[in-house]
């Protein structure tokens, strides 16, 4: 696969629409840091300050802001997931 913008995806371990977008990136083959906020506050309280909310997955790609797993399935339909990716765009 070639090079794309850094992918984080927080996460907790009972989501399903968690583990949902994991697959999604996982079968496109894209490489993405995971950071759980399972039982850890002060990593919640930083996604809601990063997100503005606290439901999980959020997903940035690079500095942009996905949202969640829905978002995210409605950019890979729109043809709009791979140029988001891309360390040209």
């Amino acid at each position: 696969m070639n090079q794309h913008k850094k992918v984080i995806i927080y996460t907790l371990k009972t989501c399903a629409y968690c583990v949902k977008a994991k697959q999604l990136l996982h079968d496109k083959g894209i490489t993405f840091e995971e950071i759980s906020v399972d039982n850890n506050p002060e990593l919640r309280q930083q996604l809601a300050k990063k997100a503005g909310k606290t439901s999980v997955p959020q997903i940035w790609i690079g500095d942009f802001h996905v949202g969640g797993c829905d978002d995210l399935y409605i950019a890979d339909s729109a043809n709009k997931l791979d140029g988001l990716l891309s360390n040209t765009g």
